[in-house]
């Protein structure tokens, strides 16, 4: 983990059903992003929903996006 990483962690199945219904969103809509991806934490699966948390000078910025392959 490098300090200027975003930290990225992945949704438990409950929360990822909770942060569909409130974004009223179906999960092929979300951003996407690729399992190869080396931020990635190793028990991310295709189909997972990662959120990414990064610190700008006003506060966190968080950002979700779907493994795929």
């Amino acid at each position: 983990m490098h300090i200027l990483q975003p930290k990225h962690s992945k949704l438990k199945s409950e929360e990822a059903d909770l942060l569909l219904k409130k974004l009223n969103v179906a999960v092929s809509q979300l951003p996407k992003i690729k399992k190869t991806d080396p931020a990635l934490p190793e028990e991310a699966n295709v189909g997972d929903i990662i959120k990414i948390e990064r610190k700008t000078a006003k506060g966190k910025i968080i950002y979700y996006r779907v493994v795929i392959h």
